[in-house]
Formats: structure tokens, sequence, C-alpha cells
């Protein structure tokens, strides 16, 4: 993967939607985690600051590789440059669905046999 490349990830975390920009994106080491890397924000260049990008820096702020629940990722796209990261209220119903597995066993089969 070329360094140029920019991913938006938008997941769901503590009944929030997040969108962040990452350079990478892989299914990770661990089983039922999407890995992000190397997030990339806003230059401050600009007079101007956007506090919801600045309150997701401050919260990533540190932060080397983050791994996220599969359950929780809404959507990745590949895109060809860097928008605003922003943290949105999670639009609906205020009923909240419980997790599901992420690995199921077959239909029809119980589990380990003895």
């Amino acid at each position: 993967m070329a360094s140029n490349h920019i991913f938006k990830i938008m997941f769901v975390n503590q009944g929030k939607v997040y969108e962040v920009y990452a350079r990478k994106v892989s299914h990770g080491s661990l089983l039922g985690f999407v890995e992000i890397e190397e997030l990339v924000f806003g230059e401050r260049s600009t007079v101007v600051l956007d506090p919801g990008e600045e309150r997701i820096k401050t919260e990533f702020a540190g932060v080397k590789r983050s791994f996220l629940p599969v359950q929780s990722v809404v959507r990745i796209d590949e895109v060809r440059k860097q928008g605003v990261s922003k943290i949105m209220a999670l639009e609906g119903s205020n009923i909240a669905s419980f997790p599901a597995p992420a690995f199921s066993t077959p239909a029809g089969d119980s589990g380990p046999r003895k």
C-alpha cells in the first residue's frame, strides 16, 4: 500500500459516530478487530480551529494504533484527500442493540465434540 493512500473510517463508540482519517487500515493481528494506524488530522496553519476536530485530536493524542471491534465499524472508504475528523451524535432510536457475537458456529453445530 502506498503511503499517499488515505482512508476514512466511520465507527460507533459509546453512542456516537466517529469519523477519522488514517494512512493504514488492516484486519489486524487480533481476531475480530480492524486495526487503524497513522491517524491524520488537519494542519494547525489556519487561524480558525474546528472544536470538533480538536476534541477528537485530543482524544487520540499519543495513540500509535487503534483496534476497533469489527461490529462497531460502519464504513471504510479510500479517499483522494483528507476531510475533517469529527464526532457526531448517533441518529435514530434511543434503543441500543445488545452486541452480537462476531463469529458464531454454523447452523446445527452445537460446539465442540467430546
